[in-house]
């Protein structure tokens, strides 16, 4: 009987071909190889480490450290594949603390490259240097080098024409290579860094603190634009800066979330400081934050893409409710009134556009204006005392999460769920006695240009835009009657009847619920036709058809343009377009007023739509001008 003989398709792949194609997810470009190495030298115990580029990282990469350096086993070891002196175990992977772990950066970066090492032990007379050449060879050689590890990288993808012509100009590469050489300088405030391109030193940030980090690679002002950020619990622990919303930027850079001290691209933590901005913000406007999360590295897995930039969380809901919380607290403890000064106009560059007026406790605000009239304002921080003190108490056992939803589906989408946390006590929004009022009788307060509300503080000068604070008083009176379901409305002596096209027809049926809780009396006729019977009492008499044809046009316009939930988008509706108007006369009594109502409100600084609601003017800085300093 003879035997068939079957020739096998599949075939184990040579070493050099694998190597290409598994640096291929490594290195995809002259950043992943910076990225890599720095990495490299960080978990090399560095202190000092110096970057080298030419041609953008095209013909040159190279990373000089005074880390531990190498010894000659090592030396050849690493630039296997696999080779790792990270882990050793299964039960490793759950306790990583370093950068690298997989053994796989120099091994594909070699297969791709002309690599040369060049290493030594502190404690050791002797060096090696390992170089390999165009056909894939490795050369070892002894020698007498700096204590520390150097490893330039030349022509990188000489071998793989293809991969090259796919890179960018020139300066695209650098961009991306600076920013990572960036993101790796701000995680690691301890360690000196150089930047050098084409011979040219461009970046030299001295070892410090990370506030001393923040202003060498932002701006030397940087801090007077943040608002520190700091919690921590037995789960978890966040710690860094946010934006004032005065700082914000046009597009999503300039936000650095770090896990575990790992810059990490992360839709959770993302998401859940972008919303606790919710209504303050600028439509457009994105807001600053470098933010370190500490938590057990079991509760995390970074071994999800070859990046390493993307992370899974064993507890996303905990930690998105509880960044999300602590960010609200952080911008509701501290006063964001932007100060005004007469210099001349900052540089775009340096985008801090207001200098800080004092990282005093919001609760403790003694600038607010204060009039004696029998209107009463009991002002509130953006979490009651009751849910401050409910705040973070149950992360210190298992959660159990109730309303935020299973998948972030968009990193900065505006619609989003939320989840109250509890806070021990001494976690409080401190609640100093605040400073004596002005007197009454000694302060004043004007109208100018019908437009724009000027008072005396102890401070100057506060200025103030009675149209925007209209509309945050009327837009948190809103939410409330959306809560209260105790509707107060206006009753019209006669129905007025509107024709709306179809349409609206159909978005006033949907909206008639939250309509009626806000005031509104609507009545459905035939043919397109609804009936006005009564309206809230703060819509002015005589434009109740005007008020309602507005608030629909106002709703569908945020309704294309944001992801608003519709009693947020209604309540915006209705504030912007019930408020009072630039050109209506106020009188003294209205005035003091609507200061008092807006600094009863959660946010009186910035209108629902992000504006600013309050400016102050310095009395120093008016002294200056008038040559009294």
């Amino acid at each position: 009987m003879s035997k068939i003989m079957i020739k096998s398709k599949i075939k184990i792949l040579p070493e050099n071909i694998s190597n290409k194609i598994a640096a291929g997810e490594v290195v995809q470009r002259p950043e992943s190889v910076v990225k890599e190495l720095l990495e490299n030298s960080v978990d090399a115990n560095a202190k000092n480490i110096e970057v080298y580029i030419k041609q953008a990282g095209k013909s040159l990469i190279q990373i000089v450290d005074d880390g531990d350096g190498m010894g000659e086993d090592d030396s050849v070891q690493c630039i296997q594949r696999h080779a790792t002196s990270k882990i050793s175990s299964v039960e490793d992977l759950e306790e990583i603390k370093t950068y690298g772990f997989r053994g796989e950066a120099l091994s594909s970066i070699a297969s791709v490259s002309l690599v040369e090492i060049k290493t030594e032990e502190h404690d050791s007379e002797i060096g090696t240097l390992i170089k390999n050449n165009e056909s894939g060879e490795f050369i070892k050689e002894k020698g007498s080098f700096p204590k520390g590890t150097s490893i330039a990288v030349k022509n990188l993808f000489f071998n793989t024409p293809a991969r090259r012509n796919f890179l960018k100009t020139n300066s695209t590469e650098l961009k991306h290579i600076i920013e990572t050489f960036k993101k790796i300088s701000i995680s690691r405030p301890e360690i000196s860094f150089k930047f050098y391109n084409d011979d040219d030193l461009i970046f030299d940030y001295a070892a410090g603190t990370f506030e001393e980090r923040l202003q060498q690679v932002f701006a030397d002002n940087i801090l007077d634009a943040v608002i520190p950020v700091s919690e921590k619990t037995d789960f978890l622990s966040i710690y860094g800066y946010i934006g004032k919303p005065t700082f914000t930027k046009k597009d999503r850079s300039d936000q650095y979330v770090f896990i575990n001290r790992r810059y990490v691209v992360s839709r959770t933590v993302n998401h859940s400081v972008f919303s606790a901005y919710e209504n303050i913000l600028e439509k457009g406007n994105y807001p600053f934050f470098v933010l370190f999360v500490e938590l057990d590295p079991r509760r995390i897995d970074i071994n999800v893409h070859p990046s390493k930039l993307e992370v899974k969380f064993e507890d996303e809901k905990d930690i998105y409710a509880f960044i999300n919380a602590v960010v609200k607290k952080s911008i509701g403890s501290h006063d964001l009134v932007p100060s005004m000064t007469f210099n001349e106009a900052v540089d775009d560059h340096d985008r801090l556009k207001f200098t800080s007026s004092g990282r005093s406790n919001r609760g403790d605000f003694s600038d607010r204006p204060r009039f004696n009239t029998d209107q009463k304002s009991n002002r509130s921080s953006i979490f009651s005392e009751e849910e401050i003190d409910r705040l973070f108490d149950s992360l210190k056992s298992d959660i159990s999460s109730t309303s935020v939803t299973d998948e972030i589906e968009h990193p900065f989408e505006e619609k989003h769920s939320e989840e109250v946390y509890h806070l021990p006590k001494e976690a409080k929004l401190e609640r100093s006695r605040r400073d004596e009022p002005i007197d009454a009788d000694s302060s004043f307060i004007v109208l100018l240009h019908n437009k724009y509300i000027l008072s005396q503080i102890k401070s100057g000068l506060m200025i103030i835009d009675s149209h925007v604070a209209h509309e945050r008083i009327l837009f948190e009176k809103a939410l409330r009657s959306f809560e209260a379901n105790i509707p107060f409305s206006q009753q019209l002596l006669f129905s007025q009847k509107i024709q709306v096209d179809p349409a609206d027809y159909e978005l006033l049926k949907q909206l008639e619920p939250y309509l009626n809780k806000l005031g509104f009396e609507i009545k459905f006729m035939s043919k397109n036709t609804v009936a006005i019977s009564g309206v809230p009492s703060d819509v002015k008499i005589g434009s109740e058809k005007d008020a309602l044809l507005e608030i629909l046009f106002e709703f569908r316009k945020n309704e294309q343009e944001k992801q608003l939930e519709v009693r947020d988008n209604l309540a915006k509706s209705f504030s912007c377009k019930a408020a009072i108007k630039a050109g209506d006369k106020l009188t003294e009594q209205e005035m003091r007023i609507l200061v008092d109502q807006l600094f009863a409100t959660s946010m009186p600084y910035v209108c629902p739509h992000g504006r600013p609601i309050v400016i102050k003017i310095p009395l120093t800085e008016l002294d200056k001008r008038f040559g009294r300093t």
